[in-house]
């Protein structure tokens, strides 16, 4: 699959199988116990689309819908779940979509997606030497 068409891949609607280390990950980034309690127990459903070069990643839980729509190469602005506000930038390389965000004391991130040869999105998430990993399915292209 040629790069571009491994960014198209990430395009659809996927639901949540399995993950690992997400409780450190979370600490690291620095959401609080009880935060970090109710996101561990949360199936989020992710729906990535694009239009006319403008993106938009949507998720999804029983207790609310979050939303970023972005660029790719330019910054922007988004406050996360549980009230932090972050700035970012998505790149695409590799045919991958890397995500690196910081919040307000400077504090970095980064999240990066590819669709595998089992067409499932490997998520890696990154913050100082907490590494966490989640694996979505896909439920249909968008």
């Amino acid at each position: 699959m040629a790069v571009n068409e491994r960014i198209e891949a990430l395009k659809g609607i996927w639901d949540y199988v399995n993950g690992d280390s997400m409780d450190e990950y979370l600490k690291e980034i620095g959401v609080g116990m009880m935060g970090r309690m109710v996101a561990k127990s949360m199936k989020p459903r992710l729906i990535i689309s694009e239009t006319n070069g403008k993106w938009t990643l949507r998720t999804e839980t029983s207790l609310r819908t979050m939303s970023i729509e972005f660029v790719p190469n330019e910054e922007y602005e988004e406050t996360t779940a549980d009230g932090r506000e972050l700035k970012g930038i998505v790149r695409f390389e590799n045919g991958k979509w890397i995500q690196t965000m910081h919040d307000k004391n400077g504090k970095e991130s980064m999240v990066t997606r590819w669709v595998d040869d089992q067409d499932q999105q490997q998520i890696i998430l990154e913050c100082g030497k907490a590494k966490a990993h989640r694996i979505h399915k896909r439920v249909r292209e968008e």
